[in-house]
């Protein structure tokens, strides 16, 4: 399915080029094909094309950032993966929902499905740039699931979503569009509000404590909408203003 292609892999600061092959023969059994690689510490070799195992072409066609920030910009729904209770609770998907919100949203717009470092995952300050949440209820006695098992446990639920979804509708997969503002977007939409309440004296500079992660936290529980954030940022504009 063409909408497939509106769903990237990202892998941040992947250490073992092996395990960039193992994800994209995990990708391409489930139909999936755009992988992101961002600032990984070895770039992809010899080794990940032997495991990926005929699915070589994801590897060679694989997108470089720097960053990612760069590699969600033009994403409108990002799901990061935690395999750990954090200290500031965010929304968060069981792998079902989490691929049901995926294949809805692809239909038409970009989404990204976030994966972190082999040993420690992704950051507090990267998970907060993601609308939702993610985690595997794995066996809690042991937990230790690699990054190529936990890409295929998730490109194989996403996979069910789009089967679930053609048989429910005909083979149509148009559904009711909701303009969601790009994460490029929302980042802005942060650093208007972050200025504006250090402007205010709302945040303090030398104490900010936690009030932009739960802030970040509860319009990501909104989920606002395009025309929603325009009126946010016409409402920070306007307190702009009034402050001179």
């Amino acid at each position: 399915m063409s909408y497939l292609d509106n769903i990237k892999i990202v892998l941040v600061e992947t250490s073992h080029t092996g395990n960039m092959g193992s994800v994209a023969r995990a990708m391409k059994t489930m139909g999936l094909s755009n992988l992101c690689l961002v600032n990984p510490i070895i770039k992809p070799d010899s080794q990940s094309i032997s495991l990926a195992a005929g699915a070589s072409d994801i590897i060679k066609n694989a997108h470089m950032f720097f960053s990612l920030e760069q590699a969600i910009a033009d994403c409108n729904l990002v799901i990061g993966t935690s395999a750990r209770s954090r200290s500031l609770q965010w929304p968060n998907l069981t792998p079902k929902a989490c691929a049901d919100k995926i294949v809805q949203e692809a239909v038409n717009t970009k989404v990204a499905l976030v994966f972190g470092r082999e040993r420690v995952g992704l950051t507090n300050e990267e998970l907060q740039k993601c609308d939702y949440h993610v985690s595997i209820p794995a066996n809690p006695d042991y937990s230790s699931l690699n990054l190529a098992m936990s890409v295929q446990v998730l490109c194989y639920e996403i996979r069910m979503s789009m089967l679930n979804l053609q048989n429910s509708s005909g083979e149509s997969t148009e559904g009711t569009h909701v303009d969601f503002p790009s994460n490029a977007d929302t980042e802005r939409f942060y650093e208007h509000l972050q200025q504006t309440l250090l402007n205010t004296g709302f945040i303090n500079a030398n104490h900010p404590g936690q009030i932009m992660g739960r802030l970040r936290r509860l319009f990501s529980r909104a989920r606002i909408e395009q025309q929603e954030l325009n009126i946010l940022r016409g409402v920070l504009a306007s307190i702009d203003k009034k402050i001179g």
